[in-house]
Parts: C-alpha cells; structure tokens; sequence
C-alpha cells in the first residue's frame, strides 16, 4: 500500500496551498506527489486531521417568486482565471474559521446574489462534504438546498468578482448543458433539475423508509 512518509508546503497564500508529499509504493518505490489545498499549514491538511471537514459549500436553490409561473434555478455566470472566461456554477463560497457550512450557505447566497434563502432540513447523507477533485486537492464542499427569496442584486459582491445572477428556467437549464461552459458539481444537479417534474425537485431530500 502506498504511503506518505513526509510533506513538504511549497506556498504560504491565503486562500489555496501546494504541498508536496514523499510518497513510498508497496515496492519501496518513492516519488514526489503535488496536491493544494485550502490549508494553510501542513498540520491542517486532511492527511494529517484525518477529518473531513467543509472547506466550502455549495447552493442548490429554487428562486420563489409569486409571479414565476414556472421553476428556476439560482445560478451564477463567473469569469474563472484558470480558463480565463466565464462558467456557470451554482453560488458557493469558503466556509469561515468557526463558521457551519450551512450559515455559510446563506451568508453566501445573500452576497453573491442578494437573494435570501430559506433552506429545507436534509438527512446528513445528502448535506456533508464531499470531496470536489480529490486527484490534485483535498478540498471538499457540504451542500445546503432551499428556496431563494427577494430580488437579485450585486451589492455585495467583492470587487474582485465579476459575477452575473442567473435565474434559469428548465429550458434555459437545457441550453446552459448543451452549449455553455458549466462546472461538472453545479451540472449533475442541473440535470437532476431539468428532469424533475415541476414542484417536484426536492423530494428526493425526504427520508425514505424502504
């Protein structure tokens, strides 16, 4: 079984790390593994807490308005450096020191959309944090569902975010999937989304008995 026998931070940045690991293979093998991290110190790494803790969280939410005459989802359309151009992607954020990822859902929502959201009690199985791109980082996001309430604004959005709300309906969902840039956690749920009878997209949170 291959092992870390050492880890070594290469970068001292606020908001993501790399770090290289020793790694020896059941053969004596060794060699040099890169992961980042939103750690800030080798000590706060997974590998080390052998904790699965949120770094983030991730928004599915259903904007309620008395007028829609059918479902929307919330979504953002973001200008992401590493493609240098824009991605849909649900709202989402980094969950602060002493912060539950849940509070974090609408502290989020609220500034990166200026929506409210009225979140819905979801078994545990379906909320924790789960792992984004294990192969090069140990992030890992929890999810909070509800309903967005209010009207759309960028007021508090950061001045470095170059962010546009979108509301989409399932024919909007369907053209976003088929011709747009999207991030692959935020289109799973599209897709959940687009093929979920109306009033219907949240049922699946419900326990079940069978």
């Amino acid at each position: 079984m291959r092992r870390v026998e050492g880890i070594t931070q290469t970068t001292k940045n606020r908001f993501l790390n790399m770090y290289e690991l020793d790694m020896k293979s059941d053969t004596g093998k060794r060699n040099k593994y890169f992961v980042a991290s939103r750690a800030k110190t080798v000590e706060e790494l997974k590998i080390r807490t052998r904790k699965n803790t949120a770094d983030g969280v991730i928004i599915y939410s259903v904007y309620k308005d008395e007028n829609n005459k059918e479902e929307k989802i919330v979504l953002i359309r973001q200008y992401r450096c590493p493609i240098d151009t824009y991605v849909y992607e649900f709202p989402a954020g980094l969950v602060e020191e002493g912060e539950d990822f849940k509070e974090t859902g609408k502290r989020e929502l609220k500034e990166e959309t200026g929506l409210d959201l009225e979140t819905i009690h979801a078994a545990d199985m379906y909320t924790k944090p789960f792992f984004t791109t294990v192969g090069m980082t140990d992030e890992s996001c929890g999810t909070v569902y509800g309903y967005a309430t209010g009207t759309p604004s960028k007021l508090g959005q950061e001045e470095n975010e170059e962010i546009e709300i979108v509301l989409a309906d399932r024919a909007e969902v369907r053209r976003i999937l088929q011709e747009e840039n999207v991030a692959i956690m935020c289109a799973y749920m599209m897709m959940h989304f687009l093929n979920t009878p109306e009033g219907h997209v949240f049922d699946f949170l419900k326990e079940s008995h069978r």
